[in-house]
Parts: structure tokens; sequence; C-alpha cells
């Protein structure tokens, strides 16, 4: 049997709950631990006179079944008054059923403005009041569900009830915003449209009908929705007779009707109205984003040959494509035969140690995790540039390059979304110094609802090949131009296996990630500023498709590359849906040879983000092949036989007081001579030749003559560490531990 879903602790403001469904609703909330607050003013369907009566009677029926409910009689447009007998008697405001409603009903021509009025008043002021009220306590928290009642008729509309059905519709709106508003604060809202046995539906329902459609059967939907389990905010759902489905708005595929430079004729809309009727094959856009992304999300199904309509009056039909000739359409602004390889100016990309550091905690590196810090920290030995960090100097080419300004390709930056991203890396990129990239336009597709351009990017260090870059710029809109549409120059994205991932690695982005990530160069204020962002319908700023490459590419490295950036040889990725700071991705990983295949996405959301992609590495290198040399004559030698017999004689105590095992790399005129292991986490401890098998907690890497006067005492480890003489990888804090076996130096 299901564990039952309880309400305990939980506050519930139900409006209108003295009969029909309010009353079901606050005696079910009642019956599973919920405090219930019973509103209810009192009055008939049309909103006249007022009693206590109904909302003391529901009252009374909560509480002979053990639960806890108190009544109000307010008026729904006094929303302070109502949340405010919640607080009064319960201490906090959890759940809001907005529920109360009046008739009054007339045909549109006889529709007074008292009629229009009263009914906007209670329906849509009223739930606007009462949530209002409520909404910064469950911001404050973090938890609140939020109910509001459409019908029907605001849905479809209905004969004789235009003022209903307008603020019925008007609830619909409201519910949404909240939903996208109260996201980020655990606040869900969502919209249910009953058809119930009440007072209100009895002058529109037939006795027989009225009579299966109990409001009992739709309580459990409500109940289900306000628990803190249901994850659901945003949806319509229609619900009536034991039964209930969800809503979606439904919108036709559509039809370009006009060309670029050329007016837009009502003939031509006549011309093509029964395709932009048909719903064959209809999409069904979710939010604002996907509404206004209608060139990529819809308009890339429709051919070009079929996409744009020409005006019966005046314009030129489109140029059709033609594979024996290179002139396209002038009135595109895109010109394969004149873009397809010219170069952009060349340009120089200057950066320190800083900016490295700066990149790795803009794609979520931290401190937290020792793996992490010789990426963050200038002074580790093994200081690295994470190798997703070639992205940077071929976007500041591609930004500082003069793309606009490249012969055929007359588009609107506006409409540049980035498409697919492809970096192959020839060496380990510096840490610092000036690195020069040449840009070259190397294909130019027609995909009908948009042109793609394939910008080749190389990068040099000191005039040897450091990296290649190929952006794939989608161009909304700018197709149609007869143009090709595939490219054998394109870098190709590869399907993940069929099988569940071998890996998966998951963090959480925070709040600021964006806003640290375009510190390393991409400035656009979609990443920062609320308002630009709501212009391009998103509900807050996004993060950038690179940062999101930066966290899955480095996720590799670190499971598949032992977090060594002369490994990765290749990434390749798609972006797909763009990420909200805060938000967690989460990147599968398949192995396959040297190639891991990846997709990543929203962890909250399950929302694919990069698909097609995937890392290719350079084989781990054959450390036994090439031992390190051993001279014999090196004093450390023996301090290390010194240290293996009080490893054979104590081991057991050793192991228990350490637990972690010690690398060493012992050096002579600056080259690596001798290597040794203190196992002390295993069995009773041991001391061996040689790197260690697995990997070391911590490894130190010191000359001969410095590790002698550090063990006779000649030399404080902390200032040779500090000076550069001492160098440490790992967990350093555990070398406090090596105490125990380097005592007593002098009996070593």
């Amino acid at each position: 049997m299901s564990v039952p879903l309880t309400f305990e602790g939980k506050v519930v403001l139900v409006t209108g709950a003295g009969g029909g469904l309010g009353r079901e609703y606050a005696l079910a909330f009642g019956a599973r631990g919920a405090s219930v607050v019973v509103n209810d003013l009192g009055g008939d369907i049309k909103g006249g006179g007022k009693s206590s009566a109904a909302a003391d009677s529901v009252v009374e029926e909560i509480q002979a079944l053990g639960g806890q409910a108190v009544a109000n009689y307010d008026s729904v447009e006094d929303g302070e008054k109502l949340v405010q007998s919640a607080l009064d008697a319960f201490g906090r405001i959890d759940i809001v059923v907005n529920n109360a409603g009046i008739l009054r009903d007339r045909s549109f021509g006889r529709t007074s403005d008292l009629d229009w009025d009263l009914i906007h008043r209670v329906h849509l002021r009223g739930s606007f009041m009462v949530t209002r009220a409520a909404w910064n306590h469950m911001k404050n928290q973090k938890f609140g569900r939020i109910i509001m009642t459409s019908s029907a008729a605001g849905i479809y509309g209905n004969f004789g009830q235009a003022n209903y059905s307008a603020a019925k519709l008007g609830l619909l709106g409201l519910a949404n915003t909240l939903a996208i508003e109260g996201s980020k604060y655990n606040i869900h809202c969502n919209t249910i449209a009953p058809t119930a046995g009440s007072r209100l539906t009895e002058t529109v329902m037939p006795p027989d009908l009225l009579a299966s459609l109990k409001a009992e059967y739709v309580a459990p939907l409500v109940v289900w929705l306000c628990h803190d389990e249901c994850q659901e905010t945003g949806g319509l759902f229609e619900v009536g007779g034991g039964w209930m489905g969800k809503l979606r708005w439904e919108r036709s595929q559509g039809r370009i009707v006009r060309q670029k430079n050329q007016s837009m004729s009502p003939e031509g809309v006549r011309e093509q109205w029964d395709q932009i009727c048909d719903f064959t094959d209809a999409t069904k856009p979710a939010n604002i984003q996907e509404s206004l992304n209608t060139q990529v999300e819809v308009l890339s199904k429709l051919d070009s040959d079929e996409g744009v309509a020409p005006n019966p009056t005046s314009a030129p039909s489109l140029v059709q494509p033609n594979p024996t000739s290179a002139s396209p359409s002038v009135s595109t602004g895109i010109n394969p035969a004149e873009a397809v390889g010219q170069k952009m100016s060349e340009t120089s990309f200057s950066f320190s140690q800083s900016q490295c550091i700066l990149y790795a905690l803009g794609v979520g590196m931290s401190t937290s995790d020792p793996d992490h810090l010789h990426f963050l920290y200038e002074g580790h030995q093994d200081f690295s540039c994470l190798p997703s960090f070639g992205v940077i100097p071929a976007q500041a080419a591609m930004m500082d390059g003069g793309l606009g300004s490249v012969p055929g390709l007359d588009f609107d930056f506006t409409r540049l979304l980035h498409g697919e991203q492809y970096l192959e890396l020839f060496k380990p990129l510096p840490t610092s110094g000036t690195l020069t990239s040449q840009a070259t336009i190397a294909d130019v597709l027609d995909k009908g609802s948009g042109a793609v351009i394939l910008l080749d990017v190389n990068t040099y260090s000191g005039g040897e090949l450091v990296c290649f870059n190929q952006f794939s710029l989608f161009i909304v809109g700018a197709g149609g131009f007869g143009g090709k549409r595939a490219s054998d120059k394109a870098k190709p994205t590869a399907a993940a296996p069929d099988r569940a991932p071998d890996a998966v690695m998951t963090d959480q982005t925070t709040r600021d990630q964006a806003a640290l990530y375009r510190l390393s160069g991409d400035w656009n204020p979609l990443h920062i500023d609320p308002s630009f962002a709501a212009m391009g319908g998103f509900q807050t700023p996004i993060l950038h498709g690179l940062c999101s490459f930066g966290f899955a590419s480095r996720h590799v490295l670190k499971q598949y590359g032992n977090n060594d950036p002369a490994r990765v040889k290749t990434i390749k990725v798609r972006f797909v849906k763009p990420v909200l700071p805060g938000q967690s991705l989460q990147t599968e990983m398949w192995k396959e040879g040297d190639r891991i295949h990846i997709q990543c996405k929203v962890e909250e959301t399950g929302a694919l983000v990069l698909t097609g992609a995937y890392v290719d590495l350079h084989p781990a290198p054959d450390t036994s092949a090439d031992p390190p040399a051993q001279t014999g004559s090196l004093q450390s030698e023996l301090v290390f036989a010194e240290i293996g017999r009080r490893i054979k004689a104590q081991g057991a105590e050793l192991v228990k007081k350490v637990n972690a095992v010690f690398g060493w790399e012992i050096t002579k005129d600056g080259q690596t001579t001798a290597q040794w292991t203190i196992d002390l986490r295993s069995g009773s401890g041991a001391l061996h030749q040689g790197p260690y098998s697995g990997k070391t907690d911590v490894t130190f890497t010191v000359s001969d003559e410095d590790f002698m006067e550090v063990v006779q005492g000649k030399l404080n480890p902390q200032k040779a560490f500090f000076s550069g003489r001492l160098k440490m990888r790992g967990n350093i804090m555990l070398s406090q531990k090596l105490e125990v076996i380097l005592k007593d130096y002098a009996k070593l």
C-alpha cells in the first residue's frame, strides 16, 4: 500500500469553503492533519447577503473528526484579513486554495458595468488579494502551494458568461506568472478547471448530470497538487466525475508569409491560410521562451521551398535551390560564394595565471575538492590550465575579428545562436602568455529557417598551433538562399550508446555562476541583466552554453583523465537548452575506447542541455617503461631504509594512527632520481621503492640534499614549502602525520 499523503504542521486557507467544492477541500485537508482556515462570506451566488453559518458548519465538521480549523467571514477582497486569521490561529500560512466565486450571467449585450466589475472583483481581484497577502510569508519560509480555480467557460467560452469567462481565464494568466516567479522559493502554483455539482453549476447543468459530478471527485487532485512531494507547477487541469487531465497550448506549424526586404500583404496571408491553420504535426510551446523562439523551435522544421510564400501581386517568387548556380537570392543577405574562405582579422589574446584560475572557478571548480587545486593555485607544482579554456581565445577572435564585416554575411546579430562547438588541442595550453588566433569562414549552410555559419579558428602560441575551434553559428531567419544543407567540413556529433551510463557526475551551479563565468570574456547581458533576459523570453538570466561545456568536459577529465590536461584531445557538443544559475548539471558518460560519449542534463528537471557530445582522450602514458634513474649514491636511501625498519616493527600501530599513502620523488640536479612509497593505509603498512600503483594521498618532491636537511631538523618544512624547495600535491594537511615516523631524526 502506498504511503498516505499527510499535511501535519501545514496551514491551509480555503476560500469559499462553506459548501460545494470548497467544503470538500477543507474536509480533505483537515482529515490529513492540516490546520484549516475555512473562509466563507455566506452570501448568495450573486454575491448578495452575508452569514457565518456556512463557515461555522464546516469548522464543526472538521473538529468533530479530530482536526483543527477556524472560521473566517471576510470578503476575499480583504485578503490581508483572511491570511491574518491563519497567522493568528496557527502562526503560519502554507497553502492557499482560491475557490470563492459568484455568478452574474447575462448575454453580452445585457451585461452591465456592475455585472462585469463584481465578477472580476470576486474571482480575479479576490484571488490576487488573498494570494498577495500570503506571498511573502511563503517566500520567507521557502514553501508555498497555491491553487487558482478557472473553469471550462474561461478556457473555451460559454454563452451568457462573458464576464465570468474573462475573469476565469485571467486567473490562468496570473497562475502561470506566479509559477515562474515562485519557482526559486519553492512556491508552486497550479490552476484547475473543475466540473462538479455546486450552487454555481446547478444553473447551467441538468440535475442528472449534477448528481454524478460530486465535489468529492475533485478534492484528491487539489490535495495532491498542494503536497510538498508534488513538483508540478504552472499546470492547468480539467477535473470532474473522477476523471482528470492536463491541458496545454497547441500551435500549428504555421507559415512564413514574407520575404526579406519585401512588403507583406493580406492576399499573401489568404493564399497560405489553410497551412497557417493546419494542426498536423502541431507544436506545444510550454513557456514564453519557446513561444518567442518561433524561428528556432518551429520554423526550423519547414523546408525553404515551402516556408516562404510569394506575394502574388508584387513580390518576386523565391529563388529555388539550384545546384549548378552559386548565386543566391539577394534578399537573404547571405552569399556563400563571397563568404566561404574569407579570413577575419588576426587577433591576439594576452592572459595571466589569474585568468586561468578565474575560468576554472567559472566552470565550477572549488578548493573543496583537493583534485582541483592544481587548476586553482598558481604555486602548485602541477599548476595547469583547463583544456576547455581553449574556447576563450577563439571566442575573442570571433567577437573581435569582424564577423559582421565579412562579405556575403549580412545578418542581424540579435538572431545569432550558438548551435555546436568543437575544440581540438594539440598540446596543453600555457598558463600565461599571448595567443594569436586566425578565424576563417569554413562553410555556410542553408537550413531553410536559418543559415549556419561554420567558423574555424586556429590559435597559436609563439607560432606553434595550440588548439583549433569550430563554432557552428545559427542565424535565425537567414535561410532560403538556395545553398547546400550539409558540409563535410562540419565536425560531426555522435550519439551516445544505447545503454545505461558508465559514470555519472553532478555539480550544482551557484546563483552567481553566470556572473562569474562572464568575467572570462562573454559579456552578453543576457547572462546577468534580468530585464535583458526578459526581452529574450527568459524568466531569469541564463548560464552561458560554454559554461555548461566547461562543466561537462572537466567531469570527463576527472572521471577518465586523472585530471591530466595532456590527456584531452577533442571536445564536441551540441547546445540544446539553457541552464538557469543555481540548477545542477548532471553529466552522463559512456566509455568506448579513448572516446567518452557524454550528454548533460539539468538534474532538477531532466531537460537535456548538451547532446551528441563526446571527449576524445589520448591514451594514458605508460610509466612502467620509463622508471626513474637510480644512482645508488643518495643519502636519502639510508633514511628510507630506516623508515622501512620502523614500519616493520610497528606498522599496525602506524597504520591506525596515519591511514594514508605518501609518495616521495627525490631529485638530484633537477632530475627525479628515486621514488618511494610509504603505505600506511593497507594491512600492517609497507615501504617500497618506486611509484604507488594506486593514488597517493599526498606526494612530496624534494632534492636529496633538502630531504636530509628536513629530516635532520636543519630546514623547517614549512619554510621549505613556501620557498619552493619542498613541493607537495594532494591533501597536504596529511603531511603532519609523517611526524610519527620521522621523529628522532638522530637515529635516522
